[in-house]
Formats: structure tokens, C-alpha cells, sequence
């Protein structure tokens, strides 16, 4: 007995030595800190940094009575082993209201400080896309100041960066990218298919990443961490979520989400679900009366008619619902090893193409109908983390992903019977291998490599409403293969303490086979199948430089390309105005040059500037020329007498421009924040002819005045756009009349307009949370660049979220 007693002694004591893991994450966020700084203030012992996860083990300091905690952009604390021990070992670090710095994933797929880094990316807060109350993950970029926006249609969002849009800006979510073989050169609604409301994190990259991301990413990569499956420390489950409810009142928008957390200390599970049911879309009341949506078309007795709309201001034709969900198992068998399986999906109702039903030619709409079918997204994703230290790495992360894509599209003509219809589905394969190693103090790596895999079917067919007929009709695309292999090295180096550089090196090779033969008899063309490999080279080079610790200078050069894909080579499509897009074998890639230089400063610790300024030159460039199939330079597409195009490597483009961020903290409570971007692009037409760039939006940005305190906070900000005077406006947009109005001298142009919003959220106890807001107060009419859909008018937004 005695010797069972010493035993039980023994085991309870070791048992109290015992020590666990410290978790630091950012208390707004609940997102894990890498490199939180760990020290003893009367120990010589060597501080200890959390690893990516935000973990280290505390058991070197069990017997400290004071134990500083503190990282890069956040508030110090100071706590005792006992106290950490009663947080059950997760401390919560308070965001600093001014930091040059944050912790970001885009730039190499592993959480690192922004100190490090020569690029300039901006994170969008969680507690601020909360207040801001976005319908879709379109609106939440837009909410940055930093990305513009267009929309063809209410079920849309395409977004423009730094003069580039469409396929030359990359999508990823949880480290995957969503870019696929069809991702095309006109405008893009692949974003909305993501939950903003189960979005943990949102980070622009802007400028090139193709080192990291590959082909696609020109002019910059948005990169959305999804909820995460939590676990828990103790003994005990943890059981957490959210029912959120959200109004719209100029769409009388319904939306109703639910997310639900159960976690162990090895075994967890996420789920999220949401629905979204939008009403036609009213614009404001006071503006141009030509942008009022007049008339809409009716099929009477098998004959399209003309009809009144009874309310001008209600844009019809704009309604859709939209449903998500997201799921999440997550298992930690150990300390090193981490499993997690996500299951993501997607899809809408139909909806409208609102900017083709507005056209016209002589008093009557060119479109009976047009509309694209459910857009369908689903991706599961195997991710296996693994952090034990060797000689080949500090830490590994595998990425297994399949994703899958359908998409169609319906059109009629006003007055034939004939409807056509096309639908496309991709599956996309994607494995990615990250490693990152610390060779020394100075000298870290980021490498690693990527496989990509896309098959695209496409078909085609045509509807005679009259007598239910069903005819063949040409597919969209040839039915196709794209693949990408690739390896990438990034090197990090603190050359002191002041002044780190980055290189880094990708070489990628893409695989095209497409199929023409099924559309033979449809078009003449002269090859039935296309086979391309091409092999692309690109780098980066990068520095920061720290005079100070409120000082940071950041440099940097490097190249990007992008690949032609399935839509580049095999397109077969109407882009309106009898222009008709036909494939075009012989394409290369393009390829991006930039340089840019950025400042980022505190003064006085209440005033911050953050500046970019950039150039980027684009050679080889991709785009639509006018172009001859066998000899000849037009022929009868949809029975209409039509000019071809194609895509080319035709031409050179370049942009330049600035990014400038001003925040002013005036006290603890009040702050005045402001984003403004100024960009300038140029492009060649088929003539040789420099012109403008057609997605460097007009000069934009958003200016906000807060007020917090621990339960409120109150915004008062106005988004605003430039004109694009009739000069300035892009050769291709030229041809779209119904986009834009007429200036004095009876050219077309895209008026500059403003919006002034007052949001407010109010925290009632640890539970409620209540959101009000007021979108376009003076009730603006106006259409933003390059849309079709003219924006809301005066909105009232009313939301309640309720965590447990």
C-alpha cells in the first residue's frame, strides 16, 4: 500500500508539472498569432514564438509568476503560469488600434507578419465585415475601398485590381484555387459563390503572385479563409455558434445563416449553412432617367410582347436566391499531426443577365430572354498538416482538392421562338505540397509544388418554344483537358535588422488538349483537334527596409504570366453587337512586369500612412481582335451577318497607379479612415492604336468616420467613383450604348457618382449582437463602371446575430 501511495503522489505531482500548450489568437478574430513573442522579464531564458498554428509549449515556464505575452500589431499582456492555467492556456491578444504590421497567409500559403514581406496586402476584419453587413463576397470586397466592383446583374460581382480583372486575378479559398480552365476574359461571378458570412478572413495580394499561385495571378490574388473546425484544451466539449438574420429593404433581401462549432480536444466538426432570397433590385430617385428600367417583355399566346414597367425604378428581371453550405472534420491525433476534410457548396436559382435585356435596336429589346442557369460550386478539400522539425522542413502542409463547376446560359432573341441553351461543367483536380523551413536566424525557405488537372464537357442545344422541338446546337466549348504542373522556391532573408529581401522562382508547365469535332458541322473550321505545352518561367524580387520601428519601406520587382486556357483557344460565343468570338489555336502565354515601391508610417501614434505606387507592363497580351476563318473576315452566326474575332497575342498594355490609406485614431473612441485608388491603363487595338485599358476602373475609394466603444460602434463613410470622361473609355466598351450615358457633346461616358451609408452595431451582452444601417442616404441613381445593373437606392439594412 504504501508503495501504491507513493506512486499516487508521484503521478499527482507529475501530473501539476504537467505543462500545456499555449494558444495566443487575435481576440476580435479568434485567429491564431504566429511569432507571439513569450518571455520571463527576470529570466535570461531565450524567448519562445508561437509556431503558424499560434501554439508553443509553456514548459519551461510552469514556476513563472509573470509571463509576457506581445506580437507585432497587438497589445502586450502580462499573466502568471497559474492564471494562464485558469484561461485554460488561450489568451486572446487585443489588435493595436495603429500597426504597421499583421499576420497574413496570401503571400506564401503560411501565416507570417506583413514586417516581413514587400507586397502590399490588406486583410479585411472580420468585426468590420460584420458591421458593413454584405449580401454577397462581392460587396464584401468592395467594402475595402481597394477593389472595385462591376456587376452585369444582381447575381454577379466581377472584381477589378489595379487594372486588371476577369481571369488575370486569382481566387483562392483555404489555399485552393478556384480559377479554372473556362475562367474567361469577360466579366466574372465566381465570387459570389462564396458565404460571406462563412468567411473567417478575407486578404487582398496585390500585384503579381504568380510564384506562389501560378497562372492567373497578374494583377493580384484574393485569398478567403473559410471557418475553421475548433478544438478544445480541456477535458470538456466545446459547443459554439451563431444564428444570424438579415433585411434588405431595397431588394427586400431575406437572409437567414446558422453555424455550429463542437470541438475535443482531438476530434472537431463545422458547419455552416445560409440562404439568401433577393427581390428585384430598386435604384435611387434621384439621377438620369435613361437609366430607368422602362419596359420589360412578356410571351403572350406564343408571341413576345412589349410591357410597361409599372415602377421604372425597380429594375425586373434582377431577383435569385442563393444557397450555401459549408462542413468541416477536423482531427489532431498528436501535437504534429492535423487532419482536416471540408466539404463546400454552392448554388443559385437562375438569374437574369439584366444588361443584356436592356439592349435595344429601334424601340425594341434585342433579347427576349437571357439568363444564366444555377451556378453550382462544390469542392471537397483534404488538408494534412504536419510540424515536427527535420532537415527537410519546419513544416508541411498537403492540399487535396476536387472541385466541381456547373454553369449554362439562355438566350432568345425578341421574337424567335428558338431558345438556345448551353451548359458547361468542369471537374478540377488540384494537389499542393507547401513546406517551410528556418535554415537559420536570418535564412528562411517557402517551397514547394503543384498539380492541376481540369476536364471540361460542354453541350449545346436549341428549344422551339412553339412546338417543344429539340434541336443540336453548337457547344460553347470543345470538350477539353487543361493541366498545370509546377514548383516554386521562395527564400526570405534578414540581412539586418533593418533591411529583409525575397526571392523567389516558379517554373510551371500547362498542358492543353481540346476537341473540336463536335462542332464541326456547326463551324467551319479548319483543325478538329488543338494540343498545346508550353512551359512558363517566373520571379520575384523583394525588399523591406525598417529606418524605425514606425518606418517600413517596401520594394519590389517581378514577373507574372497567364496561360491561355479552354475559354482563350476554343470559345465560340456572341459577345454582342454582331461580333462573333471563334477559336484561335496558335496562343501563348502573357506575361506581366511590375515594380513597385511603398511606404507605410505612424506618426505620433495616431496618424498612419500606407502608399503604393506601381507600374505594370503586360507583353504578348491576350485579347479580342479581329481575325479571318478560312479567308474570310465574317459569316452567319444565329443567323446574323457577323464581324470574327479571336483571341491573340496581339497586343501590349500597361498600368500605373497608387494606392494611398490615411487613418487617423483622434482619440480613443473616434477615428476617420480613408482608402483612395487612382489607376491609369492602356492597351493597343487591332489597329495598332493605343487606347484606354478597359478594366482600369475610374479613381475610387471610401472615406469612413467611426465611433467605438466596448458595445457600439457607429460609422458614418462615403464610397465614391471618378468620372470616365468619354476619352478615357476603353475601345470595346465604345460598342455598349445601353452601359453608359451622353456627355454634353453627345459622347458616351461613365459619370462619376458617390454614396453616403451610416452603419451601426450594438453588442447587448455576450450573446446579441444588433445591426442597423442605412445604404445610400441621399438616395444617389447612379451605375458604376462598366455595369449593367444600376446600383441600390436608399437601403435600409436591419440584422441580429446570436451566438451561443
Amino acid at each position: 500500500m504504501k508503495k501504491i501511495g507513493l506512486l499516487i503522489a508521484f503521478l499527482a505531482i507529475g501530473s501539476m508539472l504537467y505543462a500545456q500548450d499555449l494558444k495566443v489568437y487575435d481576440l476580435l478574430e479568434a485567429k491564431a498569432i504566429e511569432r507571439a513573442r513569450v518571455t520571463v522579464p527576470t529570466d535570461d531564458r531565450i524567448p519562445l514564438y508561437t509556431d503558424d498554428r499560434g501554439m508553443l509549449s509553456l514548459e519551461s515556464f510552469i514556476d513563472a509568476r509573470e509571463i509576457i505575452i506581445s506580437a507585432l500589431g497587438y497589445e502586450t499582456v502580462v499573466y502568471s503560469y497559474e492564471e494562464l492555467k485558469a484561461l485554460n492556456f488561450k489568451v486572446g491578444l487585443e489588435p493595436s488600434r495603429l500597426a504597421l504590421d499583421q499576420v497574413v497567409v496570401a503571400a506564401s500559403r503560411w501565416s507570417q507578419s506583413s514586417r516581413e514581406l514587400p507586397f502590399h496586402i490588406s486583410g479585411l476584419k472580420k468585426r468590420d465585415v460584420i458591421l458593413q453587413a454584405p449580401q454577397t463576397s462581392a460587396d464584401l470586397l468592395a467594402g475595402s475601398g481597394e477593389v472595385f466592383i462591376q456587376k452585369s446583374q444582381q447575381g454577379g460581382g466581377s472584381p477589378m485590381i489595379r487594372g486588371f480583372a476577369t481571369n488575370r486575378l486569382l481566387i483562392a479559398i483555404d489555399g485552393v484555387r478556384m480559377n479554372n480552365a473556362i475562367f474567361r476574359s469577360g466579366n466574372l461571378q465566381q465570387v459570389i459563390s462564396l458565404d460571406p458570412l462563412a468567411i473567417e478572413r478575407t486578404e487582398v495580394y496585390f500585384g503579381p503572385g504568380s510564384v506562389i499561385y501560378g497562372s492567373d495571378a497578374i494583377g493580384g490574388v484574393m485569398s478567403f479563409q473559410t471557418l475553421s473546425a475548433e478544438l478544445n484544451n480541456s477535458d470538456s466539449t466545446l459547443f459554439q455558434g451563431n444564428i444570424y438574420s438579415r433585411f434588405s429593404s431595397a431588394n427586400r433581401e431575406m437572409s437567414q445563416h446558422f453555424d455550429l462549432n463542437i470541438g475535443g480536444q482531438k476530434w472537431a466538426w463545422r458547419g455552416s449553412f445560409s440562404y439568401n432570397n433577393y427581390g428585384d433590385l430598386r435604384m435611387g430617385s434621384k439621377g438620369s432617367s435613361d437609366l430607368l428600367r422602362t419596359f420589360s417583355v412578356a410571351r403572350r399566346d406564343s408571341t413576345d410582347v412589349l410591357i410597361d414597367n409599372p415602377d421604372p425604378e425597380v429594375q425586373l428581371n434582377t431577383a435569385f436566391e442563393q444557397y450555401h453550405s459549408l462542413q468541416k472534420l477536423r482531427y489532431r491525433p498528436s501535437t504534429y499531426w492535423d487532419f482536416e476534410y471540408s466539404l463546400l457548396y454552392s448554388t443559385t436559382t437562375n438569374y437574369d443577365r439584366y444588361d443584356r435585356l436592356i439592349r435595344t435596336r429601334n424601340g425594341q429589346p434585342l433579347s427576349a430572354e437571357w439568363y444564366y442557369g444555377p451556378q453550382v460550386w462544390m469542392m471537397n478539400k483534404l488538408q494534412v498538416d504536419y510540424r515536427k522539425s527535420s532537415w527537410l522542413s519546419d513544416g508541411i502542409t498537403l492540399r487535396l482538392a476536387y472541385q466541381n463547376f456547373e454553369e449554362s446560359r439562355h438566350d432568345r432573341n425578341f421574337g424567335d421562338p428558338n431558345r438556345r441553351s448551353r451548359t458547361e461543367n468542369v471537374d478540377a483536380l488540384s494537389l499542393n505540397l507547401d513546406l517551410k523551413k528556418r535554415l537559420s536566424k536570418d535564412h528562411k525557405l517557402f517551397y514547394g509544388i503543384e498539380g492541376l488537372w481540369n476536364e471540361v464537357q460542354s453541350a449545346g442545344i436549341k428549344l422551339n418554344l412553339n412546338s417543344q422541338e429539340v434541336f443540336a446546337e453548337a457547344a460553347r466549348y470543345p470538350n477539353s483537358t487543361w493541366a498545370s504542373y509546377a514548383a516554386y522556391l521562395n527564400h526570405e532573408w534578414e540581412l539586418s535588422q533593418e533591411l529583409t529581401s525575397q526571392v523567389g522562382l516558379r517554373y510551371s508547365y500547362i498542358a492543353i488538349n481540346s476537341d473540336f469535332r463536335p462542332n464541326l458541322e456547326f463551324y467551319p473550321l479548319a483543325f478538329e483537334e488543338v494540343e498545346i505545352n508550353k512551359g512558363n518561367v517566373t520571379g520575384s524580387l523583394g525588399f523591406v527596409y525598417r529606418p524605425a520601428e514606425n518606418w517600413k519601406w517596401r520594394f519590389n520587382v517581378g514577373t507574372a504570366f497567364r496561360a491561355p486556357n479552354v475559354d482563350d483557344i476554343g470559345k465560340i460565343f456572341d459577345s454582342g453587337n454582331e461580333v462573333v468570338i471563334v477559336p484561335n489555336p496558335d496562343l501563348e502565354a502573357e506575361y506581366a512586369y511590375n515594380a513597385e515601391i511603398g511606404l507605410a508610417t505612424i506618426i505620433k501614434e495616431q496618424l498612419k500612412l500606407d502608399f503604393s505606387a506601381y507600374y505594370t507592363y503586360l507583353d504578348n497580351a491576350l485579347v479580342r481582335r479581329n481575325f479571318s476563318l478560312n479567308g474570310a473576315d465574317s459569316l452567319i452566326y444565329d443567323g446574323v451577318p457577323s464581324q470574327i474575332q479571336a483571341i491573340q497575342n496581339a497586343a501590349e498594355a500597361q498600368v500605373y497607379g497608387l494606392q494611398i490609406g490615411l487613418i487617423w485614431d483622434l482619440n480613443e473612441q473616434w477615428s476617420w479612415r480613408n482608402q483612395f485608388n487612382w489607376q491609369r491603363g492602356e492597351e493597343e487595338d487591332d489597329n495598332g492604336l493605343i487606347g484606354p485599358s478597359r478594366h482600369a476602373a475610374p479613381w475610387f475609394g471610401i472615406s469612413r468616420l467611426r465611433y467605438q466603444n466596448d458595445n457600439l460602434q457607429l460609422e458614418l463613410n462615403s464610397q465614391f467613383s471618378g468620372e470616365l470622361s468619354a476619352d478615357r473609355l476603353n475601345f470595346e466598351e465604345q460598342n455598349k450604348a445601353h452601359l453608359y450615358l451622353l456627355d454634353a457633346n453627345g459622347e458616351l461616358y461613365s459619370p462619376g457618382w458617390y454614396s453616403l451609408n451610416l452603419k451601426a452595431s450594438y453588442q447587448a451582452g455576450p450573446s446579441w449582437l444588433f445591426t442597423a444601417g442605412i445604404e445610400n442616404i441621399t438616395d444617389q441613381r447612379y451605375r458604376p463602371y462598366s455595369s449593367g445593373l444600376v446600383a441600390s437606392g436608399r437601403n435600409l439594412v436591419l440584422a441580429v446575430r446570436y451566438s451561443f
